[in-house]
């Protein structure tokens, strides 16, 4: 090992991190990945993650273009509307989005279980299961040594935490950067995609992205996952050219049971849910989201109760506290590790693939000789520090997320609502505020400032 040639120890095969691995081993950077769950069907929660613009490019330079293309294949069909609607159901905006035919600058709905096997695949060498970290050692030789719970241990040149938002890299190495409750709760279903289940939901509904402002500060969010594949993981009839051989020749399906699928979230201000919430599962978490939502359409309501059991989770959301600069080391930081933010704008994985890209652009000028190793760290965290905090602050507001926003609050709860719908309203009908509304949303989610 040596500073100009680093060999890069990853804890944590999630989003981020392999993104990473698959970069750096493009680059011919030696890396290596330790992941704590024992195989790599484990241990994944929630089921939609949005990758927008930013997501797509930082894949696409680092991933091998057939594996990119292999990524963009195992999409779910891309939505074609983001819409505002009531508890009953009823449309208060509609937005039609950009068609995916660019394979970057769109938005794009993606199983977090088949990106997970998308990043998996072809690492065999370089992930290893099964190895919860502990802590790290650094030398005075400018090595650091990872050490695990089953006993074994790494060296590398450089650590990378890329273990998520409850970080033990974190804990050891900034143990004042901490992050906090955001004061909501999410109940996340999932819901098997049938023709019955199909004809419970409206046109723009069933094509789109459904944002729901409920009435006693309940909200909800609705996504339709449609994939190339059916029942059985065979393709389905009409898909042809490129995707199929793509398809045919991938061997993440082996390992993804994912199918046709409806992904409902409802979330509230924790005041909203019983003390134990966190600990309940299945039929009991169902049922409590149908307390929840007494008011709600039947149609959804039937949705909740055909909800997959065994796939009801409870999530406390969670934000990071800015932290302020720290002299470069041998040990940094990527993803939730360091800027875990609340889902309200939909930007965390796509920060951590762009952290991922950015780290790997570092290490690769340091690998070549163009600057040190600790000043390639260095450089990497003086642009990503802004750019992770600024997401982490855009998250919380004006959103629900937050678990002290105003439309939790008894009285003036429910002129936000009225303010909510209202802005929503009036935006989509205006064409010139509509052009704009989906151009920012673009925009902020292809951001590379």
């Amino acid at each position: 090992m040596s500073s100009s040639r680093p060999h890069v120890l990853v804890i944590g095969a999630g989003t981020g991190g392999m993104c990473l691995a698959h970069g750096l081993r493009r680059a011919g950077i030696s890396v290596a990945v330790y992941e704590r769950h024992r195989t790599r069907t484990d241990g994944l929660l929630g089921y939609r993650v949005g990758i927008g613009p930013t997501g797509s490019r930082a894949l696409r330079e680092c991933l091998p273009p057939d594996l990119f293309d292999t990524f963009v294949a195992t999409c779910a069909r891309s939505p074609r509307y983001f819409n505002v609607i009531t508890q009953r159901l009823r449309q208060t905006a509609s937005f039609e989005l950009r068609p995916d035919t660019d394979p970057v600058n769109t938005d794009r709905s993606v199983s977090r279980m088949t990106l997970r096997q998308v990043l998996l695949t072809g690492m065999e060498d370089v992930v290893h299961f099964d190895k919860t970290f502990t802590r790290y050692e650094q030398h005075d030789d400018g090595t650091v040594t990872a050490y695990f719970a089953d006993g074994s241990s790494a060296v590398g040149d450089l650590l990378v935490a890329a273990d998520g938002t409850h970080s033990a890299v974190r804990r050891q190495y900034l143990p004042h950067a901490v992050t906090r409750d955001a004061g909501s709760i999410n109940i996340a279903v999932k819901i098997p995609l049938t023709e019955h289940t199909r004809s419970l939901l409206p046109p723009r509904v069933l094509e789109g992205i459904s944002l729901i402002f409920g009435t006693r500060g309940m909200m909800g969010i609705l996504h339709v996952m449609e994939f190339k594949w059916d029942s059985g993981g065979g393709l389905k009839s009409g898909i042809g050219g490129a995707d199929a051989h793509l398809l045919d020749r991938w061997p993440g399906l082996l390992y993804d049971n994912t199918r046709d699928y409806i992904n409902i979230i409802i979330w509230s201000t924790a005041r909203r849910f019983p003390p134990d919430v966190m600990r309940r599962r299945g039929d009991d978490l169902v049922h409590l989201a149908l307390q929840l939502t007494q008011g709600w359409h039947p149609n959804l309501r039937e949705l909740l109760a055909r909800s997959d059991p065994g796939s009801c989770l409870p999530i406390k959301v969670a934000t990071s506290e800015p932290v302020p600069p720290w002299k470069p080391s041998t040990v940094t930081l990527l993803g939730d590790a360091i800027h875990t933010m609340t889902p309200g704008r939909g930007v965390g994985a796509n920060t951590a693939l762009r952290d991922a890209t950015l780290l790997c652009r570092q290490l690769t000028a340091a690998a070549a000789g163009d600057k040190p190793l600790l000043e390639a760290v260095g450089d990497y965290e003086a642009q990503m520090l802004p750019y992770g905090f600024a997401r982490v602050a855009d998250s919380l507001k004006n959103n629900g997320t937050n678990g002290d926003d105003p439309l939790y609050r008894p009285v003036v709860g429910r002129l936000a609502l009225l303010g909510a719908r209202g802005y929503f309203g009036v935006t989509s009908r205006v064409p010139k505020l509509r052009r704009k509304f989906v151009d920012d949303l673009y925009a902020y989610r292809g951001a590379e400032d």
